[in-house]
Formats: C-alpha cells, structure tokens, sequence
C-alpha cells in the first residue's frame, strides 16, 4: 500500500532542500509581521469611523444609549472610546491564540499557521467592513477583534521557531528582524490607510469601509507569499563551521536540550520570565498611549517657543503643539523598531541575561530622570529619554523568544513562546491602567499638567525594578525537565520532521544552492513598503524640529 502524499501545506512539502539559503526565511518572516503589525496603526481609523453617519460631524447617541446598545445601534455614530475595545481585544486574543495554539503550530509548520493567519486577518478585515456597511459594531468587533486577533496570535508566532533553528549562531538577531517588522507595520499601514480613506471619502462615505477592503486584498497577497516562502530545515542541519559549544559567552545559560509545552507551567523559570516580559512591557505600553499628550502638557508653549503653560494656550497654539507632538511620536517609533533589532543582536554578544538587566537598570535610570528634565525645560533629554526606553521596550519583545530557547530548548520554542504572551496580554491592560488612572488621580488632587506624570515615572521605575529581580533570579532549567530521548523522538514524530542524510556535513557537491537574485528580490519586496514607512515617519519626525525649516 502506497503511503498518500502530503497536502500542499503540509509540514513535509516544506523541509529545505540542501543548499537552500536561510536568508530566505527572514524576508518572509516580515512579510507577515508587516502586515499584521497594522493592528498598532488601527487608531487612524477611529476619527472617520465615529462620523460614519453624520460624515462631517458625529452624531451623538444619548445617554441612555450604553455600550451594549452601541453594539447594534444604526442611528448614530459610534464614540471614539468604543472603538478602542477592538484595539483591545487585538492583543487579548493574540496572547490567547498564540498559547492556545502554539503545540498546533509546532506540529503543522509554519506555513499552515500562516496560511490561516492570513485568511483570520484579512478575513476579519473584510467581515469590518461589511460591519461598517450596516453600522453593526458587533460585527467589527468579531470581524478585526476576534478574528483578526487570532490571526494576529498565529502569524506573530509562526516564524520564531523556525528562525531560531534556522540560525542557531545569531538567534536573537533573526527574531528581531521578524518582530521588528511589527513594529513597523503601523509605519507603513497606517499613512497608506490615511491615503486610501481620503481617496476613498465622498459627500456621503467616510472612506473606510473600501479602505478596509483594499488593504484585506493586499494584505492577503503579501501574507501568504511569505507563508509559502517558508522553509524549515531538516533535523540534522546547522550551519557550516559552527559548534554549538563555542557559540555564545554565557553558554551556561543555553541548553541543548528539550523541554515540552505542557510542563512550562511547571517551571519556575518560566514564571521568572513572564514576569520579566510583563514588567517591561507594562512600562513601555503604559507610555506608548500617552506619549503625545505627555509631551504637551509637560512643555506646553515652550514647544513652540511660545512662554505659556498647556492650560493657558489657545486652540491655534494647541494645533501647533500637537504638530510637534506628532513628530515626537514618529520618532519614538523609529527607536521602538530599530530597538527590536539592535537589542535582540546585541543579546547574541552580551546574553539574554545581561541584555534585559540592561534594560531594567538604564531603564529604572530614565524613568526617574525624567521629573527632573520636564522641571528644568529640558525638551531634548526628556525626549532622549523616553527614545532609549522605547527602543528598549521595542527590544524585550524581539530579545524574549531567543531567552526562551536558550533555557527551554528549541524544540517547542513557539509554543512556549505563545504561552509566554499572555504576559504581554496582561502586560496591555496593566501599563496603560497604571498611566491613565494615575494621570486622572493626580488631575484631581489639583496638581498642575506639566507635573501630573512625576509620580507615574516613579512606578513604572519600580516596576523595573521588580523585572530586575525577576531576571536575577533566573537559572539554568534542572535536567528533570528535560525530554528524554524517547519522549523527543515522539515529539518530533508528531512535528513530521525529517532527516536528510543528504544535508550530512552541508555537501556542497550534492546541493544545489538557492541563487543570489532570489535572495535579493526577496528582500527587495520586504524592505521597499519598510523605508517608504520609514519614510513617512521621517516626514513626521520633522515637524518635532521646526527650527530647522527656517
């Protein structure tokens, strides 16, 4: 009886052929993360999609209309506030759907997951759309929160166990490339929604509905062109003249052995490192949301040479402050994606270890020179600050799926990995709760705008600080949890890998190797939509420097 051929997706159809160059494999990671990364973006929606009816100006419900009736509500505009709940629930269901999945993953491969990926977030998109045709907020909400957001979890998850055993010598380099295109997803999606919202609008249409529809197209060709670049190497392949002994300075820290999913939970190690994603995640994300009225109301006039504080400017002068402000955000930005590859390459050299003591501690520093910088004026430390605690908030996310397999093993690495994102799922309700409610607090014992924040910077430094900890306290994992020989054969039955005995000592007479232009229009399709984001974040960042136009 003759054994059926796999399915076109199926793990075995994508086992690298010898000669094939890995470096193919970071380009279609991208792909991916580019596209869902527009879930940062998704505010330049909420301004036209709350006057989907009055068009020119909301239509306010009333009072008596609560959040539940909005839901299905066809008579007047939605408010900005309930739209943010799919933002919400963006990053709710990606922790979820990642440590849900993960093992699935692990076991159907990465273009599978992929695959899927792109049908959940572009399938959600267009199902928005036709939400925003009948005014039916519920089926936004299900279409781009739930949908999309389990999309989000499968495709933010799909390259990083892949990368890792592709690049065994520089793991935290190759997720950092794929995770730094989520960080710049936004860069490009979100001036080429604004683009496609004005062309769009007319008398009668806000725009966003074809918005939504176009991107979904777009976004579908792009993702699965990179689901079917992925490659996963055999089990016997590594990379020629590397030993893993001798490949990192703090090899104590770096198993070559195993340990499965489901005993995670068991491991202390694992709660050390939630809590070390958790709290530095909280302490970037609670100021990602609050950065430009930050800025605003800490300087006021003095942003553009104007000696009055935020509470006495008129609106002219606010429209000015809040180009400035603009800019400043583009620029943190910036640092926040090139933080995810300079931080994560960096680890590689310094260790998983050291790299988030450094952030813990430089970090702790920042936050609490900050009152001082806001009270002396000093516009550009202030700035400096909050750039480098970004780019460090950037690179926690790229550093961690490396740390996971330095101490867990690459093995099941994504599904770990998944496991370990509900911390940024708790982390997405934690950070931005501690800034708001203390900004609301400090507001309400009378204290002036531009010292409101002073005490916020103190907490998220002692949030740090219990990070710091955390990552002190971590050691090597004990050998109890390891897979035994028999219990990892079995895994990676289940994962359908195969040895290639022809990759035996990377023979370079038998392989056939993938042609440099390949390679090159690769990256070509990746990097071109990333520097015009890149781009038109530069264009932004300029109004922070207005001096320079004269």
């Amino acid at each position: 009886m003759t054994r059926e051929k796999p399915g076109f997706l199926a793990k075995e159809r994508i086992i690298a052929e010898p000669g094939f160059n890995r470096w193919l494999v970071p380009p279609a990671a991208l792909a991916i993360h580019l596209c869902i990364g527009m879930a940062y973006g998704f505010s330049v929606f909420w301004l036209p999609l709350s006057k989907a009816i009055g068009i020119e100006e909301a239509i306010g419900c009333g009072l008596e209309i609560g959040f539940l009736q909005e839901l299905t509500v066809t008579h007047c505009d939605w408010k900005i506030s309930t739209l943010g709940w799919m933002y919400t629930l963006f990053f709710v269901f990606l922790g979820t759907s990642a440590a849900m999945w993960g093992s699935w993953l692990e076991h159907v491969g990465p273009r599978k997951a992929a695959v899927v990926s792109a049908c959940c977030w572009c399938g959600g998109m267009l199902f928005s759309a036709v939400g925003i045709y009948c005014h039916q907020f519920w089926m936004m909400l299900l279409g781009s929160g739930v949908i999309g957001g389990i999309g989000l979890g499968l495709g933010y998850i799909s390259p990083v166990s892949t990368l890792i055993k592709w690049f065994p010598d520089r793991r935290g380099m190759a997720t950092g490339m794929a995770i730094m295109g989520f960080g710049g997803g936004a860069m490009i999606g979100s001036p080429l929604a604004a683009g496609l919202i004005q062309y769009f609008a007319t008398g009668t249409d806000v725009g966003v509905m074809p918005t939504f529809i176009v991107m979904a197209v777009v976004y579908f060709v792009f993702m699965m062109a990179g689901a079917m670049g992925y490659r996963v190497p055999a089990t016997d392949w590594q990379p020629a003249n590397w030993i893993p002994s001798d490949s990192s300075k703090n090899s104590k820290m770096i198993t070559q052995k195993h340990v499965h999913v489901k005993n995670v939970f068991k491991i202390k190690q694992f709660w050390l490192l939630w809590g070390v994603l958790c709290m530095n995640v909280s302490a970037g994300i609670g100021i990602i949301g609050m950065s430009s009225p930050m800025l605003q109301e800490v300087f006021g006039g003095q942003l553009v040479g104007i000696a009055k504080p935020y509470a006495d400017l008129d609106k002219d002068e606010l429209a000015a402050i809040a180009a400035v402000a603009a800019g400043f955000t583009a620029l943190l930005s910036l640092f926040n994606i090139g933080g995810r590859f300079f931080w994560a390459s960096l680890s590689d050299k310094l260790g998983r270890k050291m790299t988030y003591m450094l952030f813990f501690l430089l970090g702790s520093v920042l936050y609490l020179s900050i009152p001082e910088s806001a009270n002396t004026g000093n516009k550009m430390f202030f700035v400096g600050a909050f750039c480098i605690i970004l780019s460090m908030y950037g690179g926690g996310f790229s550093t961690v799926p490396a740390y996971l397999a330095d101490l867990f093993g690459t093995q099941m690495v994504g599904a770990i990995h998944g496991r370990l994102l509900t911390a940024w799922a708790t982390a997405g309700i934690l950070g931005p709760v501690i800034v708001n409610y203390m900004r609301e607090y400090q507001l309400a014992l009378g204290i002036p705008r531009e010292q409101v924040y002073n005490q916020t910077m103190m907490i998220l430094a002692g949030m740090l600080m219990i990070g710091l900890v955390c990552n002190l306290l971590i050691r090597p994992v004990a050998a109890k949890w390891f897979m035994s020989e028999s219990d990892l054969a079995e895994e990676k039955r289940l994962a359908h890998e195969i040895m290639n005995s022809r990759n035996a000592g990377n023979d370079a007479n038998i392989a056939k190797p993938t042609h440099l232009i390949t390679v090159l229009l690769a990256w070509i399709a990746v990097l071109l939509p990333l520097v015009w984001g890149i781009y038109k974040a530069l264009l932004n960042v300029g109004k922070f420097f207005p001096e320079s136009e004269t």
